[in-house]
């Protein structure tokens, strides 16, 4: 069951890696992008933490509020859930 979820973890982090990439690429290019309510999703489902290095990796929506203050908060949030987790499970 660990290792599944780590295995989660890894693919949902490395999609919100590259879909920061693909999404500084396309707005370079004019093109059309990757709505911001997919990229917060998929922060939210896990994928906080390859969002946020893609940001700052990538120079990608650091200037938006949503993002700056929002994916660090998600990723709060969701250490948080596993110490609380964690805690239960313990007793």
């Amino acid at each position: 069951m660990i290792k599944l979820l780590l295995y989660y973890l890894l693919i949902i982090n490395a999609a919100g890696l590259a879909l920061m990439l693909v999404d500084k690429w396309k707005a370079k290019k004019n093109r059309w992008r990757v709505r911001e309510s997919t990229l917060l999703t998929v922060a939210a489902l896990g994928g906080s933490v390859g969002c946020l290095i893609g940001m700052y990796l990538f120079r990608h929506k650091t200037r938006h509020l949503k993002f700056t203050l929002g994916i660090p908060l998600i990723l709060a949030g969701q250490c948080f859930v596993v110490v609380m987790v964690m805690a239960l499970a313990a007793k």
